[in-house]
């Protein structure tokens, strides 16, 4: 370790004890990677934000342990008609300025949610209306038949209308420009936790909220959450005490954490599918040296791009098998997964060599591939692998790695020829996948991380027909329909399911979820 690197090491550890010295003995300190990258609900359909910001604000309909449909701000719902649900809302909540909760902060959250700037459009693009019928119940009318629409609605956080238009945040801040308002750095919502300090990239200071509506099991009274890049330094604050849970655990440290006596790691597959995506609207890439053509609207390329990849030597090497290879965009744990479907095209340079000369590309050429370096386990070291296997077939990656922060503003703008994502359905159903990722973009919202503008309208007829369908058997056909079109399009390069490993001190007890959520009120600490 550099001189440097020990000072910074040293100056973490100082500032994270004066923390703990004024800290008491319910205090959880969280340390992850990254940062969220605001407190608006509705900024940024991204997991580690939701999964933050959860704690503060709720939802009508949340989950439980296992991740079944659970009542939290709504008591009840139930379909009136096919294009109708209504939801009883809970009596006796409110916001954390102690204003009552009531039907208008539906209407005004849903409206927020689906309007300009918000990064929850694309799941809400086919709700028509949701209407106040009383001061404690409210009624969501869809374009047509939704029978998911509780789950749908999972992640769409309920704000205070009287404290968003007294802020002046009663529209969320789009991040793809880069612009903030209250409701990025403050927070008033009816959840268990409150926010107390905001420093962002720095910490986020949460306590209990002592007028919380239902039981909190955890005993957690303060929860500091810190940023913090580096693996090496997350690992080494984990193992000294400074640090009661991290998250993500580095592959190589895991068998090291578990063989102290004071922390361990809780591992567990994960919901999320990594994969890569190619622009394949503009008709000369803005990052490749291929000039008045766009070689990722040939399918041959794309193929080449596929089979040129060597996901088993991914998983071996970058990610020390803790990573599942998919041919999908969507793994076990997502209802619509056929294993059937599941087998990637196989690896071969030679057939991907054949297939860009086919293409008209015989030598290769460059183009930018761009990653975050924060966000998924090992996203960085995925991408340089995926740049080595490509030199191979003579293609040229120039690799952009940068921190989240200012990564998913550029490619949420399209700013890209080549980018890595990962994707949780938040509904837990194939459904949202393909709505968010493989439909033809609009100005609605739908396929709004279809970053790259994939398009087959035969692929969005069935992913309509998906939504409305409610007979099982039905739906689940036509899922597998919908994703064998996409796979013989070569829409996407689907990489792998990452796992989960967080580590947690031995004097804590929390809940893993599959979806990487990381709910305050289920953790405890033992003095």
């Amino acid at each position: 370790m550099s001189f440097k690197s020990k000072v910074l090491l040293a100056s973490l550890f100082a500032a994270l004890s004066a923390a703990s010295l004024m800290a008491s003995a319910q205090t959880i300190r969280i340390a992850n990677q990254g940062d969220a990258l605001s407190l608006d609900p509705h900024s940024l359909n991204e997991s580690l934000q939701l999964s933050v910001d959860s704690n503060v604000y709720e939802t009508l309909v949340g989950r439980n342990k296992d991740l079944s449909l659970a009542p939290l701000l709504a008591t009840s719902w139930k379909q009136t008609s096919p294009n109708v649900w209504r939801f009883e809302l809970r009596k006796g909540v409110q916001f954390h300025d102690g204003t009552p909760f009531t039907a208008d902060d539906v209407v005004f959250s849903f409206v927020r949610a689906k309007g300009e700037g918000s990064d929850l459009r694309a799941t809400l693009s086919d709700i028509k209306e949701v209407r106040k019928v009383g001061d404690l119940a409210v009624e969501i009318e869809t374009a047509g038949p939704f029978p998911i629409l509780p789950d749908v609605i999972s992640l769409t956080m309920i704000m205070s209308k009287k404290w968003c238009e007294e802020n002046k945040a009663t529209m969320p801040v789009d991040r793809r420009k880069g612009i903030e308002n209250t409701a990025s750095f403050k927070a008033n919502g009816t959840g268990p936790f409150r926010v107390r300090e905001r420093q962002p990239n720095v910490r986020t200071v949460f306590t209990r909220n002592g007028t919380y509506w239902g039981k909190i099991e955890g005993n957690a009274q303060e929860i500091i959450f810190t940023p913090i890049a580096n693996p090496s330094t997350r690992v080494a604050a984990l193992l000294s005490g400074e640090i009661d849970v991290m998250e993500p655990v580095p592959v190589q440290d895991i068998a090291r954490i578990n063989a102290t006596a004071s922390a361990r790691v809780i591992a567990g597959a994960e919901l999320r599918t990594i994969f890569l995506g190619m622009d394949q609207k503009r008709d000369e890439l803005l990052y490749s040296s291929v000039k008045g053509k766009n070689p990722f609207k040939d399918k041959r390329v794309r193929q080449a791009f596929y089979q040129a990849i060597d996901i088993n030597g991914i998983k071996r090497t970058v990610m020390r098998d803790a990573s599942r290879p998919t041919a999908l965009l969507v793994g076990p744990g997502i209802n619509g997964w056929n294993a059937e479907q599941d087998k990637r095209l196989p690896f071969d340079v030679d057939a991907a060599k054949k297939l860009l000369a086919d293409a008209g590309y015989p030598q290769g050429f460059e183009v930018s591939l761009n990653c975050p370096n924060d966000r998924y386990v090992n996203d960085g070291q995925i991408c340089q692998s995926v740049a080595a296997n490509l030199a191979r077939i003579g293609v040229k990656i120039n690799l952009v790695t940068e921190t989240k922060g200012t990564y998913f503003p550029k490619i949420l703008r399209r700013d890209t020829s080549f980018y890595l994502l990962g994707w949780t359905p938040t509904t837990y159903d194939s459904h949202n996948a393909l709505s968010s990722l493989t439909a033809c973009p609009d100005d609605k919202g739908t396929g709004q991380f279809n970053l790259g503008a994939y398009c087959n309208p035969k692929l969005d007829a069935l992913t309509k027909q998906i939504q409305s369908e409610s007979d099982k058997a039905k739906r689940n056909a036509l899922i597998k329909e919908a994703f064998a079109m996409h796979a013989d399009d070569v829409g996407h390069l689907p990489l792998h399911q990452q796992s989960l490993a967080w580590g947690v001190s031995k004097k804590v007890e929390l809940t893993q979820l599959a979806d990487n959520f990381m709910f305050f009120k289920w953790m405890s600490i033992k003095p």
